[in-house]
């Protein structure tokens, strides 16, 4: 028997009560490892794992990324902004998909508006909503642009709103689908787009998840794993992100978040979360913005129970209501979110 997080009470990890990943252990008094931890991977969750630079926000990441991998029955698809999951490209059963490009018609009318900062009620936002309405690709919302019967002024706003898009090089006729994601673990290393661009992608996937898992049009649990999310709940990616939130649990999409800016998420985000994963914040807005959603568990002796010690967390499970003390398993594959030294750099 032993303690599985986000189930209530004690479960068999035999497979009997369902499938569960190893996190960790718990951390005892004197800051020794306790009795061992898992997480429940067998129904969908949403997960926040928060913590100040250096203090293992990426690295826990990479342990759930791990133990999803592992576990038959769902799939882990993460959105990788800094390139800090590459690692896993040796790894088999991982797919790491460097400047992965989606087609223009995964995302909606409304959506390229957005992504393209053009009101849709203004002219030109109105005629890029038209093209992404009536074509499939990039260059056919180019050719309905240029044909289209409105002002010149108009047709130049939007085709050099359009040539923009097209200079990140993010869309493709034969661009990724849920189906692709979903086919082994896949990494979408994102490292060399803009926040655009990388707002695309992760809007496109998202939405496409969703969608699949509510026409059960995949034979898997999806887990959307997204790193820096603060950058995509900014962007445009930022809806997709919601719905997944609020909406994922029914049709079965769950979704892991990771930040060291806890503050520059919306409150949803944090609310909606029913395993927080809180390494060490010293910043008092983070800390406010955890307190300002979760007040039922944010007191004042939180703050003063987190760890000092990278790799330590305090796990908030709403499953038991209760507040735990744990220490993240080693990873099984190298870290590659570290920052470099100029000592390493020396010694070459």
């Amino acid at each position: 028997m032993t303690d599985v997080l986000g189930r209530a009470g004690d479960m068999d990890v035999s497979g009997v009560s369902g499938v569960s990943g190893r996190l960790g252990t718990y951390r005892a008094r004197d800051g020794s490892a306790g009795a061992p931890v898992r997480i429940d991977l067998d129904g969908p969750h949403a997960t926040l794992v928060v913590g100040k630079r250096g203090y293992g926000k990426s690295y826990t990441l990479g342990v759930l990324i791990e133990e999803l991998a592992k576990t038959a029955g769902v799939t882990p698809v993460v959105a990788d902004p800094m390139g800090a999951f590459r690692t896993f490209a040796d790894v088999s059963g991982f797919d790491v998909v460097e400047n992965p490009r989606v087609s223009a018609d995964a995302l909606s009318p409304r959506a390229w508006c957005e992504l393209l900062g053009l009101d849709h009620e203004d002219s030109a936002g109105s005629l890029v909503w038209q093209a992404a309405a009536k074509t499939g690709s990039l260059a056919g919302m180019h050719e309905y642009v240029s044909g289209a019967d409105v002002a010149r002024a108009t047709r130049r706003t939007a085709r050099n709103h359009l040539a923009l898009a097209d200079s990140w090089g993010v869309f493709s006729p034969d661009g990724l689908a849920a189906t692709d994601c979903v086919a082994s673990a896949t990494i979408l290393d994102c490292s060399v787009y803009d926040d655009a661009p990388m707002n695309a992608v992760v809007r496109a996937i998202a939405d496409d998840l969703y969608r699949s898992q509510v026409r059960e049009s995949v034979a898997t649990l999806p887990w959307l794993v997204v790193d820096e999310a603060h950058a995509f709940f900014d962007g445009i990616a930022g809806t997709a992100l919601e719905t997944i939130l609020t909406r994922g649990r029914r049709p079965g999409v769950s979704f892991v978040a990771a930040t060291q800016r806890p503050a520059a998420l919306p409150d949803v985000a944090v609310s909606q979360s029913d395993l927080l994963v809180a390494h060490r914040l010293t910043s008092r807005g983070d800390r406010e913005a955890l307190a300002r959603a979760r007040p039922t568990y944010m007191h004042g002796s939180f703050a003063d129970r987190m760890s000092e010690t990278p790799g330590e967390a305090l796990v908030v499970d709403d499953a038991t209501e209760n507040v735990h003390e744990i220490r993240i398993r080693e990873r099984d594959v190298e870290h590659g979110g570290g920052s470099p030294s100029a000592s390493e750099f020396a010694n070459r």
